[in-house]
């Protein structure tokens, strides 16, 4: 656990990119390249959508590891991350069941707003202490941050819920894929901007 925790490595940026986006991009490209086909294995028949999520377990973690490897560092949302993924793919391919792996987005999502939740009925912002070093804020705008990005996990959460279970696998996967990151991006860079009076320009001054 050591050396999972410890101080971060600086890489090339846009490879740091490939490897935390590659995984999710790859399973996109192989469901939608097998999504038709049936494998059988064992007497068991299995579907595109199954296979393509056994195949992201190994290509998500052999990312992670190259990302260890290379910056010695691993981050608390990535190792939780992929728990969920390999717990999920275990259960979707064990029972043969798509509905684990398209549930657990909810989940992940769900947790996440959960344990912020925790934080607020403490009078704290659990997400300072993940991202502080990265947007130095005051501790008002924390908490005001915090509150909104708990509802708003909460929401992807109702969000995906809603998706899997009234519209088909394809469209589940590109929004999973694409949509969802993006709303979440957008909708995390439009509370930045509006939280500008609460930026700390020089963390280690005055101000």
């Amino acid at each position: 656990m050591a050396g999972i925790m410890a101080e971060q490595k600086q890489i090339n940026p846009i490879l740091k990119q490939v490897l935390e986006l590659g995984p999710p991009l790859a399973f996109f490209a192989i469901y939608m390249a097998i999504r038709d086909n049936s494998y059988t294995f064992r007497g068991t028949e299995y579907s595109g959508f199954i296979v393509s999520t056994v195949a992201f377990v190994p290509i998500m973690l052999g990312a992670m590891g190259v990302l260890w490897w290379l910056t010695g560092h691993v981050s608390r949302l990535q190792i939780f991350t992929a728990f969920m993924v390999i717990f999920f793919g275990g259960l979707t391919a064990w029972f043969n069941d798509e509905r684990f792996f398209k549930m657990k987005t909810s989940i992940v999502y769900g947790t996440f707003a959960g344990i912020l939740g925790v934080g607020l009925a403490q009078g704290k912002s659990y997400l300072a202490y993940v991202m502080a070093e990265m947007l130095p804020m005051r501790d008002a705008g924390w908490m005001i941050l915090t509150r909104r990005l708990t509802l708003g996990f909460a929401a992807l959460a109702v969000a995906n819920e809603l998706v899997w279970r009234t519209m088909s696998t394809d469209l589940w996967v590109k929004i999973e894929t694409f949509g969802f990151p993006a709303a979440l991006f957008a909708f995390l860079w439009w509370q930045v901007l509006g939280l500008q009076k609460y930026m700390i320009d020089d963390p280690d001054g005055d101000g």
